[in-house]
């Protein structure tokens, strides 16, 4: 078992979870300033979380 491929899968739902957030608000905002603090908020998390995440996965080698 491999502690950094769980830790880079857990990142990636992360980010997933926060940018379908981001839609989410997207789809719902009414244009206010709060609105927009939270959309690029969630955005910017979640495509941090998620860009970690896949390229933790990727870099890690499998060695059984």
């Amino acid at each position: 078992m491999n502690i950094k491929r769980i830790f880079g899968a857990l990142l990636t739902a992360l980010g997933i979870g926060g940018l379908i957030y981001d839609a989410v608000i997207f789809t719902n905002t009414s244009g206010s300033e709060r609105d927009i603090k939270a959309l690029i908020i969630y955005g910017i998390l979640g495509t941090v979380f998620f860009i970690a995440g896949i390229s933790l996965v990727r870099t890690t080698k499998d060695e059984s």
